[in-house]
Order: structure tokens, then C-alpha cells, then sequence
């Protein structure tokens, strides 16, 4: 982590560039400006009297997703798969009140969950569909793809995936899967909760091994062109696959974590070595591209 931050994240990544990738509203319009697709953005609440305005919101949606602009590690966010009257379902089947997520919006919106403690704003966003491929290996949430990029090189890769005890949520720290992606065939390999290697999904008992993941060229271009359009030399993207829409910017980090090293049983320094072998100035996207997939087969 030290060699990370002080001779990877430190000398490639401007701190100017980073107001951008904390604040997933901000990252939303950079991309849209690229052409970058993302999850529908339903409204968004800055002030803790248009709380009252979400419902009105989310009135043609049966599910959604509260999210705060500046979080991190999924902390904060909230997925609704159902709403009905008072009753609000999440997809692990737990069930709120508007009260009650109203109160949750309030605390996102007085920094609880943001970087740096900050007041922050609250994002409404659509819920993604599951693709098909990873419905027998995910407990109700939606599975996230994680892509390291290093010089606009994809470096890593990894799917997560929601389980029982991550409440539906892709998040690692909360007890999500994560499974390693071979980036030239865009197959899963090797998967680990926790420090816990496993083969098989916890909640629906099938091998998470073996899975091709759809889209995966453009999952890797959309990834690398987020390099280019942040001016970041090492970032993580995070990306959902929609049913319908294929694959949608989640968001863009630049201090992302280590565990993927875990997913992948390999190492990030050894990968990062093998780039700056090969890596020149003027690669285009497309090579970029192609590149990390020769390396990392």
C-alpha cells in the first residue's frame, strides 16, 4: 500500500483531478460529456427541505437506488426494489418506511457518509437489472465489475458479487464475493469473502468460476477511456451490467483498494512492472486496450 500511494497513486494521479472522482454527480457529467453511459439519474437533493420531493421522484419507478454524491466504499447506499404505499422492500427482502429512508437521505445530506465528513448531496438513481449471466451467482442485489487501470492500461479485474450478508449490496467489506477476470478471455477465476477463499456462491450454491462476462471489450474500453478523460494516470472503475442497457459507469476511484489482488491471487507491483515495459506515450484507447489483455491473458 506504501509503494502504491507513493510511487504509483502520488506521482500519476493530480490532486486538481480528484474533486471530480469523489463526487459521483460531478463524474456523472464528465462522462456524459465522453459519451459514457451510466445509470438514469432520477433527481438529486441538495437541501434538506426537497427530502419531501423523493417520493414524487421515484412515483413512476417501482425501484431505485439513494446514494450519496461523495461516499465511498458503498457506504450509505440503499437499493429499493419495490415500493408500495408506506412500505419500501430492499432486494435482501428487509423493509423500511419513507420515514425512515427520509432520515437516511438527511444523514447523507449532513456528511455522515461522505469522504471527508463534508454536507454532502443525495443521488437518486434507477436500479440496474441483473444480466442474466450472474442471476445464479447473486443473492437479489446487482453485481459490480472493478477494473484497475494503470496508464490507461487495464491492469485488474474483478466481479462482485452480493450475497445474504452483504444485504444484497456488491460490496466487499460487507461480505460481497469478490471473483478475479482474466482480462483476455473476461472469465472469472479464483473468488474469495472475506479472507475465505470459495468456489461456490454462499446463498445459491453455484460455482462462481467460469463465468464469461458479457460486454467485456467495451466493460475494458469504457474503463481505460476513464483514465483519459480524468487525467488520472491509476484509477479504479466500477461498472454495472444492465439487462437491457449493457454495461453503465457506476463510478471512477482514485485510491482504489487492494483486495482484487486477493480475487485474482496475483500481485498489482508485478502487473504494474510488466506495463511500464511496454506502456509509450500515444497508445490510444483501443491499444491500451489491447495491450492489457496480451499481457494479462
Amino acid at each position: 500500500m506504501n509503494r502504491r500511494n507513493a510511487q504509483v497513486i502520488g506521482p500519476l494521479n493530480p490532486r486538481s483531478a480528484y474533486p471530480t472522482v469523489d463526487n459521483k454527480r460531478l463524474t456523472r457529467q464528465l462522462a456524459g460529456e465522453h459519451g459514457i453511459p451510466m445509470p438514469e439519474l432520477y433527481g438529486a437533493i441538495e437541501t434538506h427541505r426537497a427530502l419531501r420531493d423523493v417520493p414524487a421522484m421515484v412515483a413512476g419507478h417501482p425501484s431505485f437506488v439513494v446514494k450519496p454524491a461523495r461516499g465511498a466504499a458503498g457506504n450509505g447506499i440503499v437499493l429499493i426494489a419495490r415500493h408500495e404505499g408506506e412500505r419500501l422492500t430492499k432486494p435482501s427482502g428487509e423493509t423500511l418506511t419513507w420515514p425512515a429512508l427520509t432520515y437516511h437521505a438527511a444523514c447523507i445530506l449532513s456528511g455522515v457518509y461522505s469522504l471527508e465528513g463534508l454536507e454532502d448531496q443525495v443521488l437518486i438513481e434507477s436500479l440496474v437489472v441483473v444480466d442474466p449471466v450472474f442471476e445464479a451467482v447473486t443473492f437479489r442485489g446487482v453485481p459490480d465489475l472493478r477494473v484497475i487501470v494503470y496508464k490507461g492500461v487495464p491492469a485488474m479485474a474483478m466481479v462482485r458479487l452480493p450475497t445474504r450478508r452483504s444485504d444484497g449490496r456488491a460490496n466487499l467489506h460487507q461480505g460481497a464475493i469478490g471473483a478475479g477476470i482474466t482480462l483476455g478471455s473476461g472469465a472469472t477465476t479464483t473468488a474469495v469473502q472475506g479472507r475465505k477463499l470459495v468456489d461456490r456462491h454462499p446463498d445459491t450454491g453455484e460455482p462462481v468460476e467460469g463465468i464469461r462476462v458479457p460486454h467485456w471489450e467495451q466493460i475494458l474500453s469504457i474503463a481505460a477511456h476513464a483514465c483519459e478523460m480524468t487525467s488520472l494516470g491509476y484509477l479504479g472503475a466500477d461498472l454495472l451490467i444492465d439487462r437491457t442497457r449493457g454495461p453503465q459507469l457506476l463510478e471512477l476511484n482514485a485510491r482504489p483498494g487492494l483486495a482484487i489482488q486477493l480475487a485474482n491471487r496475483d500481485g498489482l507491483r508485478r502487473r504494474l512492472d510488466l506495463i511500464d515495459r511496454r506502456w509509450q506515450p500515444g497508445l490510444s484507447v483501443a491499444d491500451c486496450v489491447a495491450l492489457g489483455r496480451h499481457l494479462f491473458p
